[in-house]
């Protein structure tokens, strides 16, 4: 954009990093008001707020999608100048991805390891559910994002990273308990099941799919965590969908059942990231596109 002062945007982002602009000022060495100024030029120019001023201050949906565009900057940056940005003395590259919870608690930090190790990157990990990781690169907030969604915004790709088959499970006790004769609609109505979080619509749909079951019928729980999800599970507390990838020990050694093998629920998932990347990101994508084809069904 023409007359853009990336020193505007860096304002924006320390203000937003360091929750505040007297901390702004001092990671910028620069005064108070020099924050304060750089950030008006820039709504001036943009005729519209970047900034919601209250504590801590973040960033309006325009301002993330330009600290957006001045973090891939900054990547860019670090690939093309490395002269500007010795290995010794450079600050850590903050590096943010939106992930859902399932591939963050199986393939997605073995995928990532080998580069947190070799280089001096600051990982920010927003989780949400797959259906709501989209949002995060649309609006700026990161770099990447792992979605259940096959259709790229534009200026971006989706690659296919491959097939996550989710088995509805429970503890031998708990199938004995609630299924004993079976899964079925009266069964499914008592026994308690779980959600991610209030947006969390898959267990829902699957129990109104293969049971004929309305929405809002049966009782959940609910639990932003897929680890708590095993441990909800083997602890007879309730029955959920798990990817099979997740728990394939508890499965061998009969800690866990699945109580409908004939049904099960597949998403297929996708990395979404800009067209034009370089170094980092290059390398990241490369990374976890490469694992996650190795380690999930195509």
């Amino acid at each position: 954009m023409r007359g853009l002062d990336y020193r505007w945007i860096e304002a924006l982002d320390a203000v937003i990093s360091q929750r505040g602009f007297e901390r702004a000022a001092e990671h910028l060495c620069i005064t108070q008001s020099a924050v304060s100024q750089r950030i008006k030029q820039l709504e001036k120019l943009m005729a519209q707020p970047m900034l919601v001023r209250e504590q801590p201050p973040r960033p309006t949906s325009a301002g993330q999608k330009l600290l957006g565009l001045y973090r891939r900057v900054r990547l860019l940056e670090q690939e093309l100048l490395p002269e500007i940005t010795p290995d010794d003395s450079s600050q850590p590259l903050s590096v943010s991805l939106a992930t859902n919870a399932d591939s963050l608690a199986t393939w997605l930090l073995p995928a990532l390891s080998p580069l947190l190790k070799s280089r001096r990157i600051e990982l920010n990990l927003l989780v949400e559910d797959e259906a709501r990781t989209l949002d995060k690169l649309r609006s700026g907030e990161v770099v990447g994002a792992i979605s259940m969604d096959a259709t790229p915004m534009p200026g971006c790709v989706a690659d296919y990273l491959g097939r996550v088959d989710f088995l509805c499970v429970a503890s031998p006790d708990f199938a004995e308990k609630y299924f004993a004769g079976g899964v079925t609609r009266d069964s499914l109505l008592a026994a308690p099941g779980v959600a991610f979080d209030q947006h969390d619509d898959m267990h829902e749909l699957f129990v109104q799919q293969h049971f004929n079951l309305p929405l809002g019928s049966v009782m959940k729980h609910t639990v932003r965590s897929s680890e708590a999800f095993v441990r909800i599970a083997m602890e007879g507390i309730a029955y959920c969908l798990i990817p099979r990838v997740q728990i394939q020990d508890e499965l061998a050694s009969g800690e866990l059942i699945n109580v409908t093998p004939e049904i099960f629920l597949t998403r297929r998932m996708y990395w979404h990231h800009w067209a034009l990347e370089s170094g980092v990101l290059t390398e990241l994508s490369q990374r976890l596109t490469q694992h996650a084809r190795k380690v999930l069904p195509q």
